[in-house]
């Protein structure tokens, strides 16, 4: 472990957490170092072990995450508690550090103090496992070939785990993927370097000083050749990243770090915005001068937004074709439309040879804007969103910037009526397969209309709604028939099959565009509010509005009407049944809102059994 090369920026949690290991770490060394060297050839030993550790030093290896290191002193530090003991590694540890602070003095003295106290506790720790497992100081034994693993293993565990907590703590990600990502891209190169502890250990036995001299030197082959694959390594990952046009971030890397964005704003209920930015009128520059032009415009463009991005500390990336994409970690939409649309005038002033061409008689894009809210559940939903908001702003004119509202948009694009005849037709196709669906399909449109009156929704969002209702069941049409109408209970494995009616109706709606913002009604409908429901085990408000409350009316209406398989409730025990599962199935406020549609609308009156629910 080597934290001399991190940056000088950390976050208060970073600096605490060095405080502490610098703390903890100096302690384990004063309460475990009981001894001093008296004889001369037990100080030219330690000088000389020493000297090793620094040279070692000079040759690290670069590892993952950024900013890490691996050195073979490791190997070294392991050999001398095998045979001479913990009192000869620490002795040779703090000479070694007294050496780097005075050498290395442009280093902050923090970053010294935290790489000797990672060493003392995982010295202390790997002699203290070595011994108890039954190991004995001295040369080297195969019968003591567990306690020389354990302790290796121990040894790792221990810088593994430091420097994973360092690196959660400053990229604030998730503790078990940062484990598994340096465990991944780390561990062939640990035990190859722990295990030459052991090779070490053999070769005291023939000649102490001529064997650190060839330990040296295998140290330093072994760290040209480890740094010439890390650089190689690095150059393939960077090009399977990049856009080979442009130069910039490529579709797939981008909605990887899109997804990571996501799921830090969920837990840190933060939020970000994201854009799509379209080059407008790029078809008839390409045809007209062709494709070699139309690929150097790309990389005019994508420079352009780079330079841009990069100071703003923004992330962007060629998202195919002529679309690019923006990702703005902290940013409101106000702030990510003040961005864009300077960006969008600076691009403007940007002369490219044929730019004439264009309609605007400059460069020119049309963007769209989207900012993270609750009730975004993935990436596929702010990429829609953002794209609608790009459309909208072509559909008026282009060289536009358009902030994604539901409102604006579904109002000019959607016609309720003729959305709901033409779904109708669709599903009518059920008729030949499953009359039941069709018709509860029916039902709970009707209720979705209903309840528009007694919760607060906006316009798009009752369109939505009621789509949704017609729409939510679709995916029926890939379940057997005998599993449809089959009137006994369902085995475990036809329920399975039921459940995936979710994925596959998501996959139908997904083909249709002017549909895709039913695709969270459809797919999340049977989610539940503590997280037992299907297919994601969402919990609370990370399932969506919408699918929280069609769950509700979903519910409703299987319980009261006739199914194969169940007993038909009455209003009265299905009202009484929603409350008694309110806040766990579901969501406790759409779940009254319901009750007082059904008492207003169907003229209902509950008996004193449902009544005391309240």
């Amino acid at each position: 472990m080597n934290l001399t090369k991190l940056k000088r920026s950390l976050s208060v949690p970073a600096n605490l957490y060095l405080t502490s290991l610098c703390i903890v770490g100096t302690l384990i060394f004063i309460l475990n170092l009981h001894w001093f060297p008296t004889s001369p050839s037990d100080w030219v030993l330690i000088y000389a072990l020493a000297l090793t550790v620094i040279i070692l030093n000079q040759i690290t290896i670069p590892m993952p995450p950024e900013g890490n290191s691996l050195s073979m002193d490791s190997a070294l530090y392991m050999a001398v508690i095998f045979t001479f003991g913990i009192q000869f590694s620490l002795n040779v540890l703090l000479i070694s550090a007294i050496v780097f602070t005075l050498y290395q003095r442009k280093v902050n003295l923090w970053k010294h103090a935290a790489n000797f106290s990672s060493y003392s506790l995982m010295l202390v720790a790997a002699y203290i496992t070595f011994i108890q497992t039954g190991g004995e100081v001295g040369p080297i034994e195969t019968k003591q070939l567990f306690p020389y693993i354990i302790s290796l293993a121990i040894y790792f565990l221990v810088n593994v785990l430091l420097v994973g907590f360092f690196y959660l703590i400053k990229i604030k990600g998730n503790f078990l993927d940062v484990l598994r990502g340096f465990f991944k891209e780390t561990i062939t190169a640990y035990i190859s370097t722990l295990l030459l502890s052991l090779v070490l250990s053999i070769m005291f036995k023939t000649n102490l000083y001529f064997s650190l001299f060839l330990f040296v030197c295998i140290s330093v082959l072994l760290s040209v050749s480890f740094k010439k694959l890390f650089e190689l390594y690095q150059e393939v990952s960077e090009k399977s990243i990049r856009d080979q046009r442009t130069g910039l971030y490529n579709h797939g890397y981008f909605e990887d770090i899109l997804e990571k964005e996501l799921i830090q704003a969920k837990a840190s209920a933060t939020s970000f915005s994201l854009a799509i930015l379209d080059v407008d009128n790029f078809k008839k520059y390409n045809d007209t001068l062709g494709h070699f032009k139309g690929d150097q415009l790309l990389g005019f463009f994508g420079a352009l937004l780079l330079k841009e991005c990069k100071s703003a500390n923004y992330t962007v990336a060629r998202y195919g074709g002529d679309e690019f994409t923006i990702l703005m970690p902290n940013t409101s939409e106000r702030v990510a439309f003040s961005f864009i649309n300077g960006l969008r005038k600076k691009i403007n002033d940007s002369y490219y040879e044929g730019t004439e061409l264009f309609s605007h008689g400059c460069l020119s894009f049309s963007a769209g804007i989207i900012e993270y809210a609750k009730g975004i559940y993935n990436k596929s939903q702010l990429l829609d969103k953002a794209d609608q908001a790009m459309y909208y702003a072509k559909a008026q004119g282009k060289n536009l910037v358009h902030i994604y509202n539901e409102q604006s948009l579904f109002q000019k694009t959607i016609d309720i009526e003729q959305d709901i005849h033409e779904i109708e037709q669709q599903l009518k196709i059920f008729l030949s397969k499953d009359v039941y669906t069709f018709q509860h399909s029916k039902r709970v449109f009707s209720y979705a209309m209903d309840i528009c009156d007694y919760v607060a929704l906006n316009d798009s969002e009752k369109k939505i709604l009621i789509l949704g209702a017609l729409f939510h069941d679709i995916g029926k049409l890939e379940v057997p028939k005998h599993i449809l109408k089959k009137t006994g209970k369902l085995s475990a494995e036809e329920w399975e099959t039921v459940k995936r009616h979710v994925e596959w109706g998501k996959d139908i709606v997904s083909t249709i565009d002017k549909y895709k913002e039913l695709i969270p009604l459809v797919e999340l409908h049977h989610e539940r509010m503590d997280g037992k429901g299907y297919p994601y085990g969402l919990i609370g408000e990370e399932i969506p509005k919408l699918a929280r409350l069609l769950c509700v009316i979903d519910s409703f209406d299987a319980m009261t009407t006739e199914r194969p398989y169940q007993k038909t409730k009455s209003f009265d025990e299905a009202i009484h049944e929603m409350r008694r599962c309110a806040g766990f199935q579901f969501d406790a406020i759409f779940v009254e809102s319901f009750i007082e549609m059904i008492m207003h609308k169907y003229d209902f009156k509950l008996d004193a059994f449902s009544s005391a629910s309240i």
